[in-house]
């Protein structure tokens, strides 16, 4: 089995994976066009920021599964994966608090203009009349949209700098704002109203596809900060754009659309040359630290799919299953009895679309569970049943 790496991971990852009897092409300068040449000797591919299309995985014959090395998938297409049968995994909360340190700093930077003061002292400048203006964070209120692993840890260090936290998530509770010490509000907008500071930890995905709306932009204070270290389309650019370009807020980024796909080379965005607007090049998760995490992460998920033929982390599986009936065979551990059983239900046209066969202690019996895509009739249950040579018993129950 070949595993392909498409971007940059720690040496030890290779010794890792080859110790799993692996080969390993270590290819960390791949680009998307490398990719959709086609890997057709590979069976696994990881990746970071490389985006993986369809034309990929169709050129990839051998793939069978597509690990993110960090936790979004949106440079991954899922919708081809899911219907060509390629597992896609990722390596959630292993990078948050890498990605929470980049958020502060950012905030701090903001506040100092730190990224200002040292472009001058390297131009030959001095003004410290200028740079002396700064408000300080302290007893500020933080704005935070995105609870989830990364939020919580920028919470956690805004806390530490003496920052007052209000907070929103679809997931929020009660129970869990409190425990995280944050004053729960009910809408972004709500969130944007009352902080000095907002900062994003959102997920890209339909509902959150320009949340950070035109509005949400106009309800922040005069001065205020925005702070986006999560996905660039959460955010409405050209609005951004415009209340930075006024005066009236300043922005640290570490995403922005049409990033370039590359590692190095050219770059121009609207917010080039923009006062008050600071952008780093999509490093949140670049830490040395972060980056062992989810490398022994990405290790784990090939560990466990080999030895145990599971994948952790799976992310375009289905959540729920539309099966509406489901049999519980009860049956003798030998061979060729649930492949009776999957013969009558195909005989009668019906679809197993999932199926969990457990072996009771004394490897002498077993059951499966089949989610079916139909209701067997009479006759074929009594068929299933009527072996009793290979099947104990055969339950039908109606899924809710």
């Amino acid at each position: 089995m070949t595993v392909y790496i498409a971007d940059t991971l720690p040496h030890q990852t290779v010794t890792d994976l080859e110790s799993l009897g692996l080969a390993v092409q270590n290819r960390p300068d791949s680009g998307m066009e490398d990719l959709n040449a086609g890997l057709p000797d590979s069976d696994i591919l990881i990746v970071r920021s490389t985006k993986v299309t369809e034309l990929c995985m169709k050129k990839s014959p051998n793939l069978m599964l597509v690990i993110r090395a960090g936790a979004g998938v949106n440079t991954i297409d899922l919708k081809a994966a899911s219907g060509l049968g390629i597992y896609v995994a990722n390596c959630p909360g292993k990078n948050a608090i890498a990605v929470a340190e980049l958020t502060i700093g950012l905030m701090l930077s903001l506040d100092r203009s730190i990224a200002e003061g040292v472009r001058d002292f390297h131009a030959g400048r001095w003004d410290k009349g200028r740079y002396s203006k700064a408000d300080g964070l302290f007893g500020k209120t933080l704005g935070v949209i995105g609870t989830g692993q990364i939020g919580t840890e920028v919470i956690r260090r805004a806390h530490g700098f003496g920052l007052n936290v209000v907070a929103w998530s679809r997931s929020l509770s009660a129970a869990r704002a409190k425990e995280l010490g944050v004053v729960q509000v009910s809408s972004v907008e709500e969130v944007a109203r009352q902080a000095d500071v907002v900062t994003v930890h959102l997920a890209s995905h339909a509902e959150t596809k320009g949340i950070i709306s035109r509005e949400v932009l106009a309800a922040m204070k005069d001065g205020g900060v925005f702070i986006n270290t999560s996905r660039a389309d959460v955010v409405d650019e050209q609005a951004l754009v415009e209340e930075i370009r006024s005066g009236r807020l300043k922005a640290g980024l570490d995403v922005f659309e049409g990033e370039p796909e590359g590692k190095t080379g050219e770059v121009d965005s609207p917010f080039r040359g923009l006062a008050g607007v600071q952008v780093t090049h999509h490093i949140g998760a670049s830490t040395k630290q972060a980056q062992v995490a989810v490398a022994d992460a990405v290790v784990d998920i090939v560990r466990t799919y080999l030895r145990e033929g599971r994948i952790s982390n799976w992310v375009n599986r289905s959540e729920t299953s539309k099966a509406p009936w489901k049999l519980v065979v009860r049956h003798y551990d030998k061979p060729g009895v649930l492949a009776g059983v999957l013969t009558a239900l195909k005989s009668r046209d019906i679809n197993a679309q999932e199926l969990e066969n457990v072996i009771f202690d004394g490897h002498l019996t077993a059951c499966c569970t089949i989610q079916l895509s139909a209701e067997p009739d009479a006759a074929l249950l009594h068929e299933i049943r009527s072996k009793e040579d290979e099947v104990i018993s055969a339950m039908l129950l109606k899924n809710r």
